[in-house]
Parts: C-alpha cells; structure tokens; sequence
C-alpha cells in the first residue's frame, strides 16, 4: 500500500484502446458539430436570436396572461414589440446611420491631417541619422481606425436593411412564445427524467439569465454614455453611444475596448474633451462593474476570468461573431452541470 502511494500509476499506462477510441469519437464528434454549425451559421444565429427574444418576450406575456387568453397575450406582445422595432429603426436607426457616416469623414479628415505632423517628424529624426519610415505606421494607423468604425456602421447598415432575417426571426419567436412549453418537453425527452429540474434551473440562470443581465448593462452603459456626450457636447453623441453599447455585449473586455475605441474618435474633436470622456466612462465603468453588475450576475455565471477569455478565443474561432456571444452562457452550463469548481470564480466571504 505503501509502495503504491510513493509511487502513482503512470499516465500511460491508464491507457487504454477503449479511452482511445472514446477520445477520437469525442474529437470527431466535437469537429463534425464545428463543420454543421459554420455550415448552418445563419440558421443557427435566426433561431438563436428568436430564442432570445422569445425568452424576453415572455415575460409581458406572463403578466398579460392573467387577463387574456396566452394566445392573445403573445399576439399582443408581438403587435406592441414590431411597432416599437420599426418606430426605433425609422428614428434612431436613421439617426444612427446619418451620424456614421458624418464619423467615418471625421476621422478620415483627422487621420489625414496626421499627415504633415508625421512628415515633420520623419524629418526631424533623419536630420539626426535616425531613418525611420513613418508613413507605414501612418497607413496601418488610418486603416485599423476607419476599419473599426466601418465595420460597426456596416453591421447596424446590414442589420436594419436585411428584412428577411428580421422577419424570420419575428415568426420563429412567435411560434416559440406559443409552443415553447411542448418543445421545451421535446427536449427534455433525451435527459434522463430526475435530471429534467436541473437541467432547466442550470440553462435559466447560466444561459437565459446572462443574456438578460447582459442586455440590461448594455442599455445602462449605452443611455448613461449618450447623455454623459450629451453635457459634455460632443459631436455624434448617438452613435458614439451605441458603439459602447455594442462592444459591451461582448463579456470581459468589450466595455474597455469600447471606450478605448470612442475615446480615440473623440480625439479628433478635441484633445481636453477626450480625456473628458474618457474619464466619465471610466466612472461609469467602474459602477457598472462594481455595484450593477455582482447584483444581475450573482444568480447566473461564475467564472474564473481565465475560463471567460479561453471560451471567448474558443468561440471567436469556431462561430464567429455568433460563437462570441454564445461561448461565455455555454462555458457557464458546463461549469455548472458537471460542478468544476477549479473553472468557477473565487468569492470573498
């Protein structure tokens, strides 16, 4: 017993051709459902999407329900939901596309004017034996900015102007709202039956209840940002607003990058008025962080930050921007279903 304990059974000879074959089968499992989803990437992300607002929509069906028929409560919450929509997209989305493309010239004509003061330095150091070549920096700096801005204008111009999807994603949502109960059983039928009340307490609070703590971070940043642009009178305040907003519902670093992001357009403006903003949206981060988010999220995901940026590098690879979204709720069920408490976050007591 001793001599056991002194000396621990060596990794490989615990292999076996069994563990062998069910690691391949794995692997291979894992890489044909890697193949399927890039395959249906747009089939997945409609009917992602639909559950997610089938999941929101349901909770002013619930209250409706109590009067109405659920039939007629969901029609309702349809009616009243594609009215807000197309009311939001005729105003702010127009607002939002006017006031990007006014941003990209901006920060052309800011980049641009770079130009001379690169030339004036280039100059100077070559004046002391120093060749440097600031033109290269210059080019990647004009377009790593302009592609960043670009790619968010473009995203909310494919968004709004893709009719199909949206109305795709209106009719599976409604269908979901109706009959979700008996697909939800549907499902349910390949989980073993004393495993039924986990299983849906652990997707509630690790997948429905991220997206939904998510979403209500996302519009505090966003509506505090726009009116914090708003005193201090910066140009574009909406749209300047909204990328925040967006690069908040990327989990860990979206926030920073974001404002990282605004803060170099605002620099255009005005130097002062950039380390304004900056400042306010740091404030506004930290009480995001510190006292809103632990209140939304501590019946939901708990993460180790390590575990967060791998299944956000995981996700990024295999899905995309879908697969960025999705990686952290998922990685949550995981980590909670089968109880790794290595992969979980410390909490202070």
């Amino acid at each position: 017993m001793k001599e056991q304990e002194r000396n621990p059974p060596n990794f490989w000879n615990m292999l076996s051709n069994l563990a062998l074959v069910r690691f391949l089968l794995l692997f291979a499992a894992g890489w044909a459902g890697l193949q399927l989803l890039a395959y249906f990437e747009t089939a997945v992300a409609v009917f992602t999407i639909a559950a997610l607002v089938a999941f929101l929509l349901n909770y002013p069906v619930r209250a409706l329900q109590k009067f109405l028929p659920r039939s007629l409560a969901v029609a309702l919450v349809i009616l009243l939901a594609i009215l807000t929509f197309g009311g939001l997209t005729i105003t702010v989305g127009v607002t939002l596309l006017s006031q990007g493309q006014q941003l990209i010239d901006s920060v052309t004509d800011f980049v641009n004017a770079l130009a001379p003061l690169s030339e004036r330095l280039e100059a100077f150091l070559r004046a002391r034996n120093l060749q440097v070549n600031l033109r290269v920096i210059e080019e990647q700096l004009r377009t790593q900015a302009l592609t960043g801005v670009v790619s968010g204008i473009a995203f909310l111009q494919v968004f709004l102007t893709n009719l199909l999807n949206l109305i795709l994603i209106a009719v599976v949502a409604s269908f979901m709202l109706l009959d979700g109960e008996r697909l939800w059983l549907l499902v349910l039928k390949f989980i073993p039956r004393h495993l039924h009340r986990r299983l849906a307490l652990t997707i509630e609070r690790n997948f429905l209840g991220f997206f939904q703590a998510q979403l209500l971070l996302m519009l505090f940043l966003t509506t505090t940002s726009f009116v914090i642009f708003l005193l201090l009178e910066v140009r574009f305040p909406l749209i300047l607003a909204f990328i925040i907003g967006l690069f908040d519902l990327v989990p860990g670093i979206g926030a920073t990058l974001g404002i990282s992001l605004v803060c170099f357009i605002v620099l255009s403006q005005n130097v002062w008025l950039a380390l304004k903003v900056l400042a306010a949206c740091i404030v506004l981060q930290q009480i995001q962080d510190n006292f809103i988010h632990p209140r939304l999220m501590q019946n939901s995901l708990n993460l180790n930050p390590v575990v967060v940026f791998f299944a956000l590098l995981v996700g990024a690879r295999a899905a995309g921007l879908l697969g960025v979204f999705l990686a952290i709720p998922l990685a949550g069920v995981i980590v909670s279903w089968f109880e790794i408490d290595e992969m979980k976050a410390e909490v202070d007591s």
